[in-house]
């Protein structure tokens, strides 16, 4: 039986696993990596630190089954996107650590409104091609060096292919694979969403020689062979995407109108907008859900959200109201409401669909009778309040009502969580069995670039929640949500 391998390299960890075509999880092994702040609002990685890492859980995974390359018929990578990467070509040796997604260091400054009909994206902190410049521009002499095409720049995916096909040694005469998918491509600001090639343009305005910039290829396609030598041997590299974008593949959301909101330390919503670019005048993101070779890419909205699972991250460690993360759960359902307190959970700003980087966080209704029970509901309503914000955004972009809203993700673990979300909502909020979605997503992609399947790997039943709550109800706890974010506004 032929099995389907793929890593996930996340935010703080890097992980692997094997699958039957089936969708049986065979083995799997992970691994944390340090996260590295030199100063307020930056966030680091090592770059040899996540290679070390995607080698030692292969490796690991592998040796627990017994499992040899030959029984590996194909590999999916998924990433944490917009996180830059600039190495030597000769040597392979990053010239600095790689600027992470959540770091704040760079925000360009060119014309919003040309750069969001471009690239679909915001002039933020997130994309990976600002940070690219940065890196430039603070190494002394990198610049120039990247114009000599003596440096090569990319997302995590591209760095990990480049190192999985060769390294600076090459496999047996062929050089390694300088690539990316079109989904993490789109995170750049530097692609043109509807041509899906760098625009040279926008890499001249940001700063960013286009010759070291890999190839863009399609998300369930061919990007190269694992190299002889070590691990993996010889395995075709099948399928490529962004985490969200695989997390939604994983979801099956293949249709039009289809969405999945992914619950972690923040909150991810992507809707399947079909065949065509769905341009957002409501705070959304437009970028590429997934591109199969020889089709048309498929577009995806976006809405991101700073905090949802590290508000309880909050509870628990800086405030010291929690015991662990599922004491939540216990103490709100204690009580039947939250006896008026609210939570804006806007620590560093509030972003999709507010953008408001002005505001902090803030508590509000907070009484004599208030207790932490009432605290705990109030940090999962904010959970709630913040996705309905993203979900009516995007249904104003679409002119379409989302009637179904698939979840994934840690957090949906939690079964009251997932009820409040389905009463504010007024919506079906649908869980599968099985909320690895992103790595079976990446697993998924690769097996049907391979030939081995036909449509993404089975996670199992869904359970399924119905709203119960009445409209006015709904209506008060929607008003105390958005008058207590108004207050959150200038105090940052």
């Amino acid at each position: 039986m032929p099995y389907i391998a793929a890593i996930d390299q996340g935010t703080t960890t890097t992980r692997f696993i094997l699958t039957t075509t089936e969708g049986e999880v065979v083995a799997q092994a992970q691994f944390e990596h340090k996260q590295i702040m030199p100063r307020q609002g930056w966030v680091e990685h090592d770059p040899m630190e996540i290679w070390r890492n995607t080698r030692r859980a292969v490796v690991e995974a592998m040796a627990s089954k017994d499992i040899t390359d030959e029984d590996i018929a194909a590999l999916g990578v998924t990433n944490q996107r917009e996180t830059a990467v600039i190495w030597e070509k000769s040597t392979g040796k990053p010239i600095y650590n790689a600027i992470v997604w959540q770091d704040t260091r760079t925000i360009h400054d060119g014309d919003p409104a040309r750069f969001q009909k471009k690239t679909g994206l915001l002039n933020n902190s997130y994309p990976a091609g600002p940070k690219w410049a940065w890196i430039l521009d603070n190494v002394p002499g990198a610049r120039q060096r990247a114009e000599k095409g003596e440096l090569l720049a990319g997302t995590i995916d591209t760095w990990l292919i480049w190192n999985l096909t060769g390294g600076a040694r090459g496999d047996e005469g062929h050089e390694a694979t300088h690539v990316t998918d079109a989904t993490n491509a789109s995170r750049t600001l530097l692609m043109d969403l509807e041509t899906l090639d760098w625009d040279e343009q926008l890499c001249a305005e940001v700063g960013v020689p286009r010759v070291m910039l890999p190839e863009i290829r399609a998300s369930i396609g061919e990007f190269g062979v694992v190299r002889r030598r070590g691990p993996l041997s010889g395995v075709p590299i099948t399928g490529v995407l962004g985490d969200q974008q695989a997390a939604l593949f994983g979801q099956g959301c293949l249709d039009e109108g289809d969405a999945k909101m992914t619950y972690g330390t923040g909150l991810f919503m992507l809707l399947n907008t079909g065949s065509t670019p769905q341009w957002s005048w409501h705070g959304m993101l437009t970028t590429v859900a997934y591109h199969m070779q020889g089709q048309d890419p498929v577009y995806a909205l976006e809405g991101s959200v700073a905090v949802g699972g590290s508000l309880i991250q909050w509870l628990r460690d800086q405030l010291g109201m929690l015991r662990n993360a599922a004491e939540s759960e216990t103490l709100a359902a204690q009580v039947d409401d939250s006896a008026g307190v609210v939570i804006v959970p806007a620590f560093s700003g509030l972003f999709a669909p507010r953008w408001r980087p002005d505001a902090r966080g803030v508590i509000t209704g907070l009484t004599r009778f208030t207790d932490r029970r009432h605290v705990a509901r109030a940090a999962l309503e904010a959970t709630c309040f913040q996705t309905c914000e993203v979900v009516r955004a995007m249904q104003k972009d679409a002119r379409t009502r989302i009637a179904e809203l698939r979840v994934d993700g840690g957090m949906t673990d939690n079964a009251l969580l997932m009820q409040m979300q389905a009463d504010l909502l007024d919506s079906r909020v649908s869980r599968p069995d099985n909320i690895e979605t992103t790595v079976m997503g990446a697993a998924s992609a690769a097996g049907i670039g391979a030939g081995l399947i036909t449509a993404p790997l089975t996670l199992g039943d869904t359970t399924t929640w119905h709203s119960t709550m009445a409209g006015p109800d709904r209506d008060r706890l929607i008003a105390a949500w958005e008058n207590a974010v108004e207050r959150s506004y200038g105090l940052g």
